[in-house]
């Protein structure tokens, strides 16, 4: 049986998940806007949200639950949506670039306009 750990949608991101349209496909969400819940074992998502509505604790539009491994390691992710689940990532925010790399040696940047 799998095991799959639930997050919880915050409130504020809640009401903005709410509002926006129906997308299918791959979602992507930020960790910031989710609590880390209890661990349900159950054999599929679907059958997690049984489990979690007999128990009074229901999935809520916007929920994720993530795939534990064997070794307690995360997996993959199914976000809660009003027709069902659909697949999900964690955002991952792309690295800053290194200026330093960029400008040409002897060059600086100055807010000064350069005459001609």
């Amino acid at each position: 049986m799998a095991r799959y750990r639930i997050h919880r949608i915050k409130d504020s991101p809640k009401e903005t998940f709410r509002w926006a349209a129906h997308s299918g496909g791959l979602a992507v969400v930020k960790l910031k806007d989710y609590e880390v819940g209890a661990e349900v074992e159950a054999t599929s998502a679907y059958a997690a949200w049984r489990v979690l509505q007999s128990e009074g604790n229901p999935l809520r539009p916007g929920d994720v639950l993530e795939l534990l491994t064997e070794d307690g390691s995360p997996g993959a992710l199914q976000i809660a949506k009003y027709t069902g689940f659909d697949p999900a990532k964690w955002f991952v925010p792309e690295p800053r670039p290194d200026l330093a790399g960029v400008l040409p040696s002897g060059s600086s940047v100055t807010s000064e306009p350069q005459s001609a």
